[in-house]
């Protein structure tokens, strides 16, 4: 076990030494995420309606007090611009899952502050042909990174993708956005019985594919759903 501990130490020295951290935001040779840059991210201030989190107003917003979704709540500690869209995008598009960690370290930090209830941490699941392609699926190194930070169980096999969907970034409206999700989503077994879940993802927009998926745990036993994303496309 030391043995192993200390060769993994020094294999990762080895690369760091042959291919130094850089910041994925600015290029400094510091980090991959560098503490100016960790400080200049756009934060998701306040007033937000307190289930969808979007800006403006106060408590709940009118669109939710209409159709609420099925999620308690959404909550998002930064803005889908700047930093924030480089580090969603290195860690989605770029292959940089070494930005995971950095991430939930953030997302931890916000938690600190404003705590969500939980037993268990789930990802947005992706289809398993696309999971494939990319080789991993950015919300499940969120969600394990941050359940060490935690302490709490990830689950990463409940919550599947029961169809192929297209990417919501393809989609040109909230109602589009809402049909392509609808039913996408399935617990294959009955594990999250009893159980609070929060539920991540790196990106919300409309919300729509976290409203599906706690759709989904609900059916599946779940007693609440919170959902928390890195960044939040107001």
């Amino acid at each position: 076990m030391i043995i192993g501990s200390i060769l993994s130490k020094a294999g990762r020295q080895a690369v760091d030494w042959l291919f130094p951290p850089r910041c994925a935001v600015c290029g400094s040779a510091e980090s991959f995420l560098c503490l100016n840059c960790r400080e200049l991210l756009p934060r998701a201030e306040r007033p937000r309606c307190a289930v969808c989190w979007q800006p403006g107003g106060s408590s709940v917003c009118p669109k939710c007090e209409r159709s609420r979704p099925a999620f308690d709540g959404l909550r998002s500690p930064y803005v889908f611009e700047a930093g924030a869209r480089e580090l969603v995008h290195g860690l989605k598009y770029q292959h940089q899952s070494v930005l995971a960690e950095p991430m939930a370290d953030l997302l931890y930090r916000y938690l600190l502050d404003d705590p969500l209830p939980a037993d268990v941490l789930v990802p947005v699941p992706l289809f398993f042909r696309r999971e494939r392609i990319r080789g991993y699926n950015q919300s499940t190194l969120l969600a394990r990174a941050l359940a060490r930070h935690l302490g709490l169980p990830p689950d990463d096999r409940t919550l599947v993708r029961a169809r192929n969907t297209a990417s919501q970034a393809r989609t040109s409206n909230v109602d589009e956005r809402r049909v392509n999700v609808r039913d996408a989503f399935r617990c294959r077994d009955r594990q999250l019985v009893g159980k609070r879940v929060l539920l991540i993802d790196d990106v919300s927009t409309t919300g729509a594919t976290l409203d599906s998926c706690a759709r989904a745990l609900l059916d599946g036993g779940a007693t609440s759903v919170w959902g928390l994303t890195f960044a939040h496309e107001d």
